[in-house]
């Protein structure tokens, strides 16, 4: 998933736990799209309140890949007035962020700067004591 669908679930946490309900078709749609797998819908069934279902959803969804966002857009059949916000907060985060700057922000938390190789940076760290 990328960055910026990742930000807009975090920023929408709250509201998406208090709006949408996992347990009926949302979770079963993901089931069949590959997005989650029948221990995730288990582990999610398995909590006690809707709430937790969501939140624990939202928790796994960042790291299913790269269709996961458009997967999870796609399963809120149910809750149109949840989608139509998660594609504007989508289109928000898109226009705030210059193209090139999420790679960018990655390579930096890696310390790899410009002209610097990946071999030398290891280097370095390896000679500290």
């Amino acid at each position: 998933m990328e960055a910026r669908d990742k930000q807009v679930l975090r920023s929408l946490r709250l509201e998406l736990g208090a709006e949408v309900l996992v347990e009926g078709l949302v979770l079963q749609y993901l089931y069949q799209e590959g997005i989650l797998t029948e221990n995730h819908v288990q582990e999610i069934n398995a909590q006690t309140t809707g709430l937790r279902k969501t939140m624990l959803l939202l928790d796994i969804l960042p790291s299913r890949g790269p269709k996961a966002f458009d997967a999870f857009l796609d399963s809120l059949q149910e809750f149109p007035w949840v989608r139509e916000k998660l594609k504007k907060a989508r289109k928000e985060a898109m226009t705030d962020l210059p193209a090139g700057l999420e790679e960018k922000g990655r390579a930096g938390r890696m310390g790899w700067g410009a002209g610097e190789e990946k071999g030398q940076k290891c280097q370095a760290v390896g000679t500290r004591t």
